[in-house]
């Protein structure tokens, strides 16, 4: 799980606009927000790599993945606009609550 949060991560880096294209209109600064997130999923997969502080990186991850929902469902409704990628797009929303559940499993 470190190293699927890591890729996530440093992906935000590496590929920043496939990320600022799935933000909602509504969130200040994407570009700074992006970048945080980014950091955020380092920060949290580095923490799932020690003992000490495993449950509080995965709690961390839960409430990340929590507040980056709403990018999600902005996602889908951009890929039922555009008729393209819906059903990924679709599969993405039940997958986070598996991603939450994975996280859960670390606590």
């Amino acid at each position: 799980m470190a190293l699927f949060y890591l890729f996530a991560g440093l992906s935000h880096f590496k590929n920043p606009i496939f990320f600022l294209k799935i933000t909602p209109k509504w969130v200040y600064k994407p570009k700074i927000v992006n970048i945080m997130i980014g950091i955020i999923e380092i920060i949290l997969a580095s923490g799932l790599a020690f003992n000490l502080t495993r449950s509080f990186a995965a709690t961390g991850l839960i409430v990340l993945l929590i507040v980056v929902f709403p990018a999600n469902v902005y996602h889908f409704q951009v890929s039922i606009k555009n008729k393209k990628n819906i059903f990924l797009t679709f599969l993405r929303l039940p997958l986070q609550l598996l991603l939450i559940y994975w996280a859960y499993t670390f606590i």
